[in-house]
């Protein structure tokens, strides 16, 4: 029997117009064997859960380069929360000041990883962290 693929979603929150990086990411990710879905430029929080929910991922990827994250990858959290997708691994990745990184945490991103940030870094990461 094969083995189930990580289905993985890569999300760009808030009005960030810029997804180079996400876009290597994600097709890191395919190149590793996971299922990807990438949801575009300038997703609301509400459409990046709804596009979670509806495609019953294992692994999001928040990828944010405004300055927004506090806002942005809280209500992600709360709305992941809401429709009991608190299973979902949930990764954040950008310009991410070190000094927020600990309200992330707490709000229950589960790492965060900035520029500079090897796909292969990510990918084990995923791989060593996902809920059984």
């Amino acid at each position: 029997m094969a083995e189930k693929k990580i289905r993985a979603m890569v999300a760009k929150p808030g009005l960030d117009g810029h997804d180079r990086g996400a876009k290597i990411i994600a097709r890191a990710l395919r190149d590793a064997g996971m299922e990807v879905i990438y949801t575009g430029l300038r997703q609301t929080p509400e459409q990046i859960v709804n596009a979670a929910l509806q495609e019953d991922i294992d692994v999001l990827l928040l990828s944010i380069l405004s300055g927004a994250h506090n806002h942005l990858f809280t209500a992600i959290m709360k709305g992941l929360q809401e429709k009991d997708m608190a299973q979902v691994l949930v990764i954040g990745g950008g310009v991410i000041p070190q000094e927020d990184i600990p309200n992330l945490k707490q709000a229950g991103i589960s790492e965060t990883f900035g520029p500079g940030t090897s796909t292969e870094t990510i990918i084990a990461y995923i791989k060593d962290n996902l809920p059984s």
